[in-house]
């Protein structure tokens, strides 16, 4: 995968959870998937990033949200 098809599905991530939580704010979701995505910043193979992402954006969000 090159960088900017990484870009425009981690983008594409951003607006699911946007959807899926409404209630989290741009900067709350943009924290989250920012923090996932340094999680992996050295992975050479980056095929999944967006997926594990998203994943892990969706814990930290639900966990937020839920406290």
């Amino acid at each position: 995968m090159n960088t900017a098809e990484e870009v425009r599905q981690l983008s594409q991530v951003a607006v699911r959870l946007l959807n899926k939580f409404p209630a989290a704010s741009r900067e709350a979701v943009g924290t989250a998937v920012g923090e996932a995505v340094a999680q992996f910043s050295g992975c050479p193979i980056r095929d999944f990033v967006p997926l594990l992402v998203e994943r892990a954006a969706t814990v930290k969000l639900g966990s937020l949200l839920a406290a």
